[in-house]
């Protein structure tokens, strides 16, 4: 045991050194003075004993000092602080708020939206032990086990996103937070489906009184962008009527426009080129729901791929795979012809394939160095007579022999290859990884397919010799170059520059990230927002895509249930204060002194 279990202030005890004082004033007093009686009269009783005991003398000689002392030890007692502990009864109203905060939420019907009306009606709900769980774009737990101030708080402070979320997953979460006899309070326009019904049965079945508060007005009319896919420059949008009526709706992106008529329940699809610098593909006229009347588009100022093949032996399937991918042009050269003047500082690709090595010049090689300056990427092919001197650091292996017929390993899990099945070559170039990655590598070690970066660019070694390979008859052909030349590049597809809300942004480490919302910097971010993002220079988009939060109306939901607050007895330990007592102690020792002084004649 410790002096805190006792006192509240053990520093109150320091007090005791007032008693030394008082221990040296009786110490270095006089001797008392001996005087001489007449007579014994008075100290010899009848029988001739003495009347005075020597035990009662002493005790009434140093009554004084010991009630003066017990004074000392009670004041300072009593400045420490004593208690003992004693259990306390408290009567607790504990509430978990849950508040839909998905995109759903933002329709609009008389100057207000559902949430704001929502988080007004939730800050009626609170009571002395108040949690609030969100559903948005995950589920949040902003408050758990505040006070009434504290919750009223936190809902001024909540802001609806534009992402789905479950509703199902919030309830959940608050009967995890809820204590014994807790409320549930869910205030929702319970739209996009009823799996939230089984949340709420699970709660009642553990004891918890459910009640929802729905706020559904306003979206009857709604019609909504759902989906959005790309191919090439392209971007092709379907819109929905959620509605009871035939309606019309122009489509706009950029310049273009398209109008576009929908019965009850149709969906139609639009396709419209993408401009540089993307844009937004808007619906107008908007409606009661204009969060799904935008459709945001990020784009690459330059979409072009500018890729340079210089091949002395023409590779068709090679010139086929490149020319179907959009939107990449393809200049051809063969050394020792000139390389054309690239249409800006430097071709974002050139391709080394098929190269006659007594053809090949210093400015063929150049032509891919600047390239890789430039941010771009090389992409060397084996050859059987692979040039090998001429393309210094640009080439990833130390090539030997030709060798056939090998066994490959599993290819590593990356982006290039992710998916894709890479048949064995007939025959092929051994040698050791320089430098960078092997992708797809024979049992033996010999890098197949290797990917490095070089000068702030990027370098691949396409290990199939072109003659020798099925791989050039596969479907999954054209699909490795596409993504390899977009990755080369060095710019993203339009399909990874463009997400859904609630998607999370392909950044790494640390990164300034510019949002709808203002800038912030973490290592992880997940579009929460309709809206652009700028990450890393690279500008992304998302947008609201969601059929289920587009079909904004939902029948009415039973709200009866759990009227009023419940509550319940706590029972906690608290300290019992004793100071007045020892007080009263300290005034009766006091008292005692006064008496033993007039006893003893000095009063």
């Amino acid at each position: 045991m410790v002096l805190s279990d006792v006192f509240a202030s053990p520093l109150g005890l320091a007090a005791l050194l007032a008693a030394v004082p008082i221990i040296v004033l009786y110490l270095i007093r006089p001797d008392p003075r001996r005087l001489r009686l007449p007579t014994t009269r008075f100290l010899i009783d009848a029988d001739g004993t003495s009347s005075s005991r020597p035990l009662l003398k002493r005790l009434q000689r140093n009554a004084v000092l010991l009630l003066q002392l017990l004074a000392v030890v009670l004041f300072a007692t009593a400045l420490a602080t004593p208690y003992v502990p004693a259990a306390q009864s408290e009567t607790v109203e504990e509430t978990v708020v849950v508040i839909d905060a998905t995109a759903s939420m933002t329709v609009e019907s008389g100057g207000t939206t559902r949430f704001e009306r929502a988080v007004d009606a939730a800050g009626g709900a609170v009571t002395s032990t108040t949690s609030v769980v969100v559903a948005d774009a995950g589920v949040s737990v902003p408050l758990r086990g505040g006070t009434a101030a504290d919750a009223e708080e936190t809902l001024g402070s909540l802001r609806p996103t534009g992402a789905p979320g479950s509703l199902r997953r919030a309830i959940t979460r608050a009967a995890s937070l809820a204590g014994e006899n807790a409320r549930i309070v869910v205030f929702s326009d319970f739209a996009g489906g009823s799996e939230w019904r089984s949340a709420v049965r699970a709660a009642e079945a553990r004891g918890f009184t459910v009640t929802l508060r729905q706020f559904d007005a306003g979206g009857a009319d709604n019609v909504g962008i759902i989906d959005r896919s790309f191919a090439g420059g392209e971007v092709t949008v379907s819109v929905r009527n959620f509605g009871a009526e035939t309606v019309t709706r122009q489509v706009s992106l950029g310049d273009e426009r398209e109008r576009i008529d929908l019965a009850p329940g149709d969906v139609r699809t639009v396709t419209l080129p993408v401009p540089p610098d993307g844009g937004e593909v808007r619906l107008s006229p908007r409606d009661s729901f204009p969060v799904d009347d935008i459709a945001y588009v990020a784009a690459p100022a330059d979409a072009t791929v500018d890729v340079l093949l210089v091949a002395n032996d023409r590779n068709r399937y090679l010139e086929t795979a490149l020319s179907v991918i959009t939107p990449v042009e393809v200049t051809l050269v063969a050394p020792p012809e000139p390389v054309p003047e690239p249409p800006d500082d430097a071709y974002d690709v050139v391709v080394y394939t098929g190269i006659d090595a007594e053809a090949i010049e210093d400015e063929h090689v150049a032509a891919g160095r600047a390239a890789v300056t430039a941010g771009g990427g090389v992409v060397i092919q084996a050859s059987e007579s692979m040039p090998a001197g001429a393309y210094g650091d640009l080439l990833l292996i130390d090539p030997g022999t030709v060798a056939s017929n090998p066994t490959l390993a599993r290819p590593a899990d990356a982006e290039l290859t992710r998916d894709l099945s890479f048949p064995p070559p007939e025959r092929y170039i051994r040698g050791e990884l320089r430098s960078g990655r092997a992708l797809v590598s024979t049992a033996g070690g010999t890098p197949i397919i290797a990917t490095d970066t070089r000068d702030g660019g990027r370098v691949l070694y396409y290990g199939y010799i072109e003659s020798a390979s099925t791989f050039k008859y596969d479907f999954e052909y054209p699909i490795f170059w596409k993504r390899s030349v977009t990755a080369l590049s060095g710019r993203e597809s339009l399909p990874a520059l463009n997400l859904a809300t609630g998607d999370r942004l392909p950044i790494e480490g640390e990164t300034t990230v510019g949002t709808p919302r203002g800038e912030v910097t973490t290592a992880s971010l997940s579009a929460s927002d309709p809206g652009f993002y700028t990450a890393g220079g690279v500008q992304y988009s998302a947008s609201v895509l969601s059929p289920e939060e587009s079909a904004v109306t939902a029948p009415d939901v039973d709200e009866s249930a759990g009227e009023g607050p419940t509550t319940r007895q706590e029972e906690r330990t608290a300290p019992d204060p004793l100071t007045e007592f020892v007080a009263l102690g300290v005034i009766a020792a006091a008292l005692a002194e006064l008496l033993a002084l007039r006893r003893r004649g000095d009063l």
